[in-house]
This record gives C-alpha cells, structure tokens and sequence, in this order.
C-alpha cells in the first residue's frame, strides 16, 4: 500500500511511497467559479498512486421504504437515519437485515453507540483544509460537497490515500457517485446515497455491475480461417475512442452475436499510415460489437458518449467510451472461421479490406504477443481470436432460443 509523506500538505512537491502502479501529473490549485486561487494546493504536483481496485462501499440515506427494500436487495445494507428517526429504523429491522447508523452532532453511531464515522459540510477551501486523516477519530470520514465537487474530490484522495480511514461523499444519483468514485483514478473509499427514488438505487448498482466488470477475463476461443473472400462496397464503421489503446487489445465485432471477432486497434506502426491508438476499423453498419454488461450493439447505434468493451489478446476487458463515429464507403473483405474442422457452426465477419485492419492471433508466446494479422495478409489456415456466445440476441441481450441465421 501507498503512503503519503507527512510533508505532502506543506510543501509543493511531495511523494508517496509503497507499491507504485502509475502517475499522472495532477493539478491540485483548487479555483472557484470565477477563476481565482482559492488553496494552498499548489499546481503541477506529481502524485503516483496504486492504481489496483479496491471494494468501494455505499451506505443509503432514505426515509422511503421501497429505496431500502431495493438496495437491501442489492446487497447494501448500511443506512442513515436521523436522531429522530429512530423508531423507523426499528421497523425496518423487523422486516429487513439492515444496519443503521444514527447522526448525532455530525457524528455516526451504530446501535451499540460505538462511533463509526465523522461528518463534514465543505463548502469552502478553509473546511477543506481542515479535514485531515490525523484530525479524524472514527475510521470513516462522510462528506458534504456542498457546492463544487471535482476538484475536492481529488484533493481527498490524494490526502487520504494510504491511511486505513474511508472517505465518502454524499451523493443525490449516479452522475455525482461517479465523479466521487473515480477522482484521480483512484475514487473515494465510498458512496453516501441519500435519495427517495428508486431509480437512483438502480442506477447505481448497475454503474457496480459494470465497473467490476473491469479488468476481469473473458474466454476467447481459438478460430482457424476457412474462406477469405473479396466483396463489395458497403459502410464500414470507423470507432474512435477516448482512450488509447495497446498492442493486442481491439473491440469484439461480428455479424452474428454467437461469435465475436477480436478486430485490432490501429496502434501498430504502419508503413500506409501513422499510428492511431484510439481507433479501431471495425466492420460495416450491420455487425454487432460488445459493450459492457454482457450485450451487444449494432456498429451504427454507436455514438459519442456510448460505453464500449476493449478486449485485449488475453481476455481482460476494460471499459471505453465512444468519441466519435464514422462512417464511410469502402470495399469490404468477407471472413469465416470456425472452432473445430468438423463443426457446422461457421462464425463471420466482413471487414475493410486495407493493410491497416487485422485480426488477433492466439498469443504462443515467443513474440507474438500484441500482434495482428492484416486481413489483406489473411489466408485460409491462420488461427485468430473469437468470442463464443451461447445464445442469439434481441435488442442486444441474450435469449434463450436459438434463431438459424443464413
């Protein structure tokens, strides 16, 4: 684990010691609505950080029995109640598992009285000055953002990371939750939700779902080629991310959902053209691609600001999103493959035909790791990666039945 120098709030620069996973350069001037400094954060301080993911917590908020019943379904179980509401907190244990915590005098206790957290109202660069792990008695720590978040978000982390304490930030829905779990990188220990909807609750969950979906392995199966053939023009879809991407990692494209191709980013050095990291030729209008959630989408539904999986040549799957989309005529090269020689199930995908589009080979280790084969290059024979799914799709998520596609 990380540690924060004890000079780190005092001077301008500062470092953190321990497992080091990667640095950003982050600015850490804290400025209001109109520009002026408003902290002694000073700007430019390098800051490196353990990038590994750590469990984030929610804790909820309510007075409305069907937010509680839906997160207690979910999985979370910690609610806050008001001095006064004890008596509702009474109820709802008869009826749910729940642990409820009570504020009183901007302190958290349990049922035993024991003290479980300290609250604070920022609302101004003094407060937040203020708020410093050696200052605070409980284990937990719940904040107030009350009227910029961004920005002391980040400095919370940065001055907490690497204590045993856990920042929360109180949140109203899924866009702040966001911006608190995933300042720096690195995110907030946890989220207060304090809502009376539903939706919110859901919301939530499902950005969890998601989020802890990053990192983890998809299976890719091994295909070998069985016809490479020369077609006409159509509208192949160009995806450009927001992020960069790295030798072997491309997106999961096909023309049917039961099988994915592996399609390669534009990474590679090229002798036609320059290196686009953030861009991956994916195929024409109809193919399906995978996005996070275990679903699929047509290449043409995608837009700026849609989510889209990145799959590298392992299986390990990261989250994207969409910067731009386009969409041009080119002439197309059709592909088939199949996992086994005797198997009828053929798996397809139509590509641009260019040096500059590849599919993913099986790594065999000896360098050929973070490599891509060109599909000009492409031959009856060759091994790539697909993306087996069971079962046909409507509106992107798996059925049950199977539909024969001719």
């Amino acid at each position: 684990m990380a540690t924060l120098s004890p000079s780190a709030l005092s001077s301008p620069k500062f470092t953190i010691t321990g497992k080091l996973k990667t640095s950003r350069l982050v600015n850490f001037a804290v400025r209001s609505n109109c520009g002026k400094r408003i902290s002694r954060f000073k700007i430019g301080v390098a800051v490196t950080m353990s990038m590994e993911k750590k469990k984030k917590e929610v804790w909820i908020w309510t007075e409305n029995k069907q937010v509680m019943t839906a997160a207690v379904e979910r999985g979370w179980n910690k609610f806050i109640f008001s001095s006064i509401h004890r008596q509702l907190a009474t109820d709802w244990s008869s009826i749910a598992l729940i642990n409820p915590l009570f504020i009183e005098d901007k302190r958290l206790f349990d049922n035993n009285d024991k003290l479980v957290a300290t609250f604070s109202e920022i609302s101004s660069p003094q407060q937040l000055e203020q708020l410093q792990p050696t200052y605070e008695l409980a284990d937990n720590v719940i904040v107030d953002l009350l009227d910029w978040q961004v920005i002391p978000a980040e400095n919370i982390v940065a001055a907490f990371h690497g204590t045993h304490k856990t920042v929360f930030a109180i949140s109203k829905g899924l866009s702040e939750s966001q911006i608190f779990l995933e300042a720096l990188e690195q995110g907030l220990g946890g989220v207060v939700l304090k809502t009376e909807d539903v939706e919110a609750v859901l919301e939530l969950k499902e950005y969890f779902y998601k989020r802890n979906k990053e990192g983890s392995q998809l299976g890719l199966t091994k295909a070998t080629i069985t016809r490479v053939e020369m077609t006409g023009m159509g509208d192949r879809v160009c995806v450009d991310l927001c992020s960069l991407m790295r030798p072997g990692e491309g997106l999961l494209v096909g023309s049917f959902a039961r099988g994915l191709f592996l399609v390669h980013s534009e990474c590679l050095e090229s002798n036609y053209i320059a290196s686009r990291p953030f861009r991956v030729n994916a195929g024409p209008v109809h193919a399906y691609v995978a996005v996070p959630g275990g679903k699929t989408c047509y290449l043409s539904e995608l837009k700026a600001g849609k989510e889209i999986l990145v799959v590298d040549q392992n299986g390990i799957q990261r989250t994207a999103v969409v910067g731009r989309v386009k969409i041009e005529t080119r002439p197309l090269i059709i592909i088939d493959a199949k996992i086994d020689s005797d198997d009828k199930t053929c798996y397809n995908i139509l590509l641009q035909n260019a040096e500059t589009v590849g599919l993913v080979p099986p790594s065999k280790g000896g360098g050929n790791e973070g490599t891509a084969i060109a599909v000009t290059s492409l031959k009856v024979g060759d091994e790539v990666l697909v993306r087996v799914q069971g079962g046909a799709r409507h509106t992107g998520i798996e059925i049950q039945e199977f539909i024969v596609e001719k």
